[in-house]
């Protein structure tokens, strides 16, 4: 009984994060959080291109010169 209690209090972390997982997974939540993964990464490059547009510019011609 001893064994038991201490692997559920070393992997407690583990176990939380697959319950969660499992139920984020049953639920469809899954497509949710990767539409806000999405949309965060948009919004993190687009403010990134708007105060960086010259170094964006010279990083798209270099690249299209080099194919």
């Amino acid at each position: 009984m001893n064994d038991l209690k201490g692997f559920f209090h070393e992997y407690r972390g583990a176990i939380i994060g697959g319950i969660i997982g499992v139920i984020v997974f049953f639920t469809g939540l899954l497509k949710l959080a990767i539409a806000i993964i999405v949309i965060g990464t948009g919004v993190f490059l687009g403010n990134y291109v708007q105060h960086n547009k010259d170094d964006v510019k010279q990083k798209l011609l270099d690249f299209i010169s080099r194919m």
